[in-house]
């Protein structure tokens, strides 16, 4: 089935894992804030997702307060915990696009090196590393044909399956949907009220084991329902 198409009646849904390899985005690192605002402009578009969107996969990600790097170098490296509040508060899925979420950056470096003229080459105690990753795909020969068995099935996967199915797939479906959403609207049955708690979860200030007890707790109440 194509990453952009519907599930059709009868198309099982096949329950994949996935893993990163991380590598340096390919222009140099940052050591201060005018040195952010000039490689912000030009970095790749998969390197700001790979800095907002797959840090909860990241096992070395472990920041409590923050969920994008930006925020967590602010704080910890610049000392600037103004700076990484409004980095921290911005969630990449309420833009159109990665470059509309580039230009919000980009804009808000901007005003923080004009609150802080004489503070834009001070240097941070760690240098700031772009990356981006590419994800690998595992098949897991599990097959789930109707919303019982997904909702079986979900307490059993694991978290990186959990975000490779309603995390990644957002840049694969149609719509931004989960792959789980995108697939339950091909079934006969009916899946409006699972689907509704599926949309309803906001998962991006959450971190996998948080999302996967959102996720566990609706199947649970689907059941008693």
């Amino acid at each position: 089935m194509s990453a952009m198409e519907r599930a059709m009646p009868g198309d099982a849904f096949q329950v994949k894992d996935c893993a990163l390899i991380t590598r340096m985005a390919g222009i140099s690192s940052v050591m201060n804030l005018r040195e952010l605002h000039e490689r912000l402009t030009v970095c790749p578009l998969e390197s700001l997702y790979h800095h907002f969107c797959e840090t909860q996969i990241r096992p070395s990600f472990d920041d409590p307060e923050f969920r994008n790097d930006f925020a967590v170098w602010a704080s910890r490296s610049l000392g600037d915990r103004v700076l990484a509040e409004r980095f921290g508060i911005l969630n990449p899925y309420t833009f159109n696009n990665l470059e509309e979420l580039r230009d919000r950056l980009v804009e808000i470096v901007a005003e923080r090196a004009s609150e802080l003229p004489n503070s834009v080459w001070h240097p941070a105690s760690e240098e700031f590393r772009f990356m981006q990753a590419a994800t690998v795909i595992f098949e897991t020969g599990v097959e789930l044909m109707t919303l019982a068995e997904l909702q079986q099935a979900i307490p059993a996967m694991s978290q990186s399956s959990v975000y490779y199915h309603f995390v990644e797939a957002r840049r694969r479906t149609a719509g931004g949907l989960d792959d789980f959403s995108s697939w339950l609207a091909g079934l006969a049955e009916e899946t409006t009220n699972f689907v509704r708690g599926l949309n309803g979860i906001d998962f991006y200030f959450l971190n996998l084991r948080e999302l996967k007890r959102e996720l566990v707790g609706l199947c649970r109440l689907e059941e008693v329902g």
